[in-house]
């Protein structure tokens, strides 16, 4: 049943095509299985099951709270409670390990009055909706975390509670797993095109790259950094485009005596403890759209920009030493630097689940559930996602979120 251009699904038709599996696609897939109320039959094609270029192969895994708006700080909660419950959540199935939420939060750091005062309100909405964020003085700062050089800081926000590090590719592997198990198909194939009824109203089927037609119900767009190309194939212009994001793993000569949270520096620059080591990110100074394929690293940004501002900001790690590095892509939306979910306004049946712009691991237990509770009935149940709804691009509405990285 395959050829050299890829497998052949099993059918000629189905409820739901996913394309793209990795962590959205089999979020999707996964919550459309568990969703007692959906009994379609759902195929999901992945150009690559090695996931070797998977945004979900290069994430670093984080959770925050410290979001400004309320329906990303609900949706953090929610990824925060499949998390810590995540065996429950698959069935109480015992071969599902446990997965744990290092818990070290996020130091956000202000080096002026306008980002303090941002910080101070982000600070009362995370607490009104019962995140832990504290608003912290220098002082409060250096009282509990001395390492830190804070002459150029004058606030930060910081939160210990569902806020940190969690195995994000263990959750991945069981929700493709256990979507297969539970009869969603997937297989190594690309969509290359897509056909539309005579008003366009509708994508009545794609084409594979090993030239089935495959008639669909849904078609969901789980695509990542390639979400535009998908796009393309239904007539849509999607403001997605993949964006490089720098990861490195470093060793210190003077480690911390304690965990360092997950510092977000003025300059950019972010870094946090790593296990035995210490994780460091950024993105390039000068930050364009690049192709799917583009991997290419700029090694001048660990010597020039990355290690100094590490050093700058604790002077212990003066001699630490780069043990590996990578480059990953954002699915970067150019509107608004959020989710596009939902529904397209023309093409009804074209749903999105795009451009999280690094959110993406931490918000997939709520977006992959909230849009297989949009495909089974027509409607969000849980969380009111329809903020993120592709309605907003099309009204040049953006969504507006203060905390991005």
């Amino acid at each position: 049943m395959s050829n050299k251009t890829g497998q052949a699904p099993l059918k000629s038709a189905y409820d739901v095509v996913i394309v793209g599996g990795a962590i959205y696609g089999s979020s999707v897939a996964w919550f459309l299985s568990d969703n007692p109320d959906f009994n379609g039959s759902v195929l999901v094609v992945e150009r690559d099951p090695s996931y070797e270029t998977a945004s979900t192969s290069h994430t670093n895994s984080c959770m925050r709270q410290q979001f400004s708006s309320e329906t990303n700080i609900r949706v953090s909660q929610f990824a925060a409670e499949f998390v810590r419950n995540f065996r429950h959540f698959m069935g109480d199935d015992e071969r599902v390990p446990e997965l744990m939420l290092h818990s070290f939060g996020y130091m956000y750091l202000a080096d002026n009055e306008d980002f303090a005062n941002t910080l101070k309100e982000s600070q009362q909405v995370q607490q009104r909706l019962g995140a832990g964020t504290r608003y912290m003085t220098r002082e409060d700062i250096l009282n509990e975390y001395p390492f830190y050089h804070l002459d150029d800081i004058i606030a930060g926000n910081h939160n210990l509670i569902n806020e940190g590090y969690f195995d994000g590719n263990t959750m991945f592997d069981w929700w493709k797993r256990s979507a297969r198990e539970r009869g969603v198909e997937y297989v190594a194939n690309e969509v290359v095109s897509m056909q539309r009824n005579d008003n366009g109203s509708r994508v009545q089927s794609v084409t594979l790259k090993s030239g089935e037609r495959i008639s669909c119900g849904t078609v969901v767009n789980a695509s990542g950094p390639r979400a535009a190309l998908t796009s393309r194939m239904a007539g849509i212009e999607l403001p997605v485009e993949p964006r490089k994001r720098y990861t490195f793993i470093f060793d210190a000569e003077q480690p911390l005596d304690r965990d360092l949270p997950l510092t977000i520096d003025p300059s950019g620059v972010h870094f946090r403890t790593d296990g035995q080591y210490y994780m460091a990110g950024c993105p390039p100074d000068d930050d364009p759209g690049v192709a799917p394929d583009d991997f290419v690293a700029d090694h001048s940004l660990w010597e020039e920009k990355v290690w100094p501002t590490i050093a700058h900001r604790i002077p212990q790690f003066e001699a630490i030493k780069l043990i590996n590095s990578w480059v990953g892509h954002y699915a970067f939306n150019t509107f608004d630097q959020n989710a596009i979910l939902g529904p397209h306004t023309e093409v009804e049946n074209f749903i999105f689940v795009n451009g999280f712009s690094g959110h993406g691991l931490q918000q997939s237990p709520a977006m992959g559930r909230g849009t297989a509770e949009l495909i089974t009935h027509g409607e969000y149940r849980s969380i009111d996602l329809t903020p993120f709804n592709y309605e907003r691009v099309a009204r040049g509405q953006r969504f507006v979120e203060r905390a991005v990285i």
